[in-house]
Order: C-alpha cells, then structure tokens, then sequence
C-alpha cells in the first residue's frame, strides 16, 4: 500500500506541474523555483512534514521536498546556531543530495557522451 500511495502522490504532483507547463506560460525554471518554494513554505506552516510521512517517497522525491529539506535545515541550524545557521542549514541537509546528483550526472555524461544541441 505505501508503494501505491507513494506512486499515486508523485504522479499527482507531476501531473500538477505538467498542467502548470502545458496552461501556462511559465518556464521550466520558474516552475521548479515555485515547487522548491512552495515545499518551504509548507514545511514552514507544519503541513508537509505530516504529508511526507503518509505519502514516503512520492512527497519527499519531487521538488516540493527539496524545498521542505531546505526549511528543517535552516531551521535546525538557526535554533542551533542563531543567525549563522540562516547561511549554512541549508546547505548541510541538502549536501548528500546535491553531491549525489552531480556525481551521478558527470558519470551519465562520460557514459552517454551528451552533445550540445545546435
């Protein structure tokens, strides 16, 4: 059951950005600001951290949990810090994946050996 609820979230996110893309005239890049902003936002007013722990992986894969991540580290780190923490919370939770996604993105690029479109 956590598998489908998990499929049906992120398909339903994807399916809203989709949407947004198709009916608007946003570009990509805007839209991903909004997600990663939009994740914060809720994660500021308590309702995404609730949704992620029902929804798994479906809530916390998309944009909107990049933008949550962003939230608890800064958050933390201002608790723990004080105002140092405004600069480097963010940075500390998201590392691993911000690492990972540019290691596995070079690799990708010696494996597939990308072009530059003309």
């Amino acid at each position: 059951m956590d598998y489908l609820k998990a499929f049906l979230t992120g398909g339903i996110i994807c399916a809203l950005v989709q949407f947004l893309m198709d009916k608007t005239k946003l570009l990509p890049g805007r839209i991903m600001v909004i997600l990663v902003v939009s994740g914060s936002i809720l994660g500021f007013l308590g309702v995404y951290q609730p949704f992620s722990e029902w929804a798994g992986a479906g809530a916390t894969v998309p944009l909107l949990g990049f933008g949550n991540l962003l939230w608890t580290g800064i958050h933390k780190a201002v608790t723990e810090d004080g105002i140092l923490g405004l600069f480097k919370g963010g940075f500390t939770s998201s590392a691993v994946g911000i690492s990972g996604a540019l290691i596995f993105g070079y690799l990708g690029s010696l494996i597939f050996k990308p072009k530059m479109k003309h």
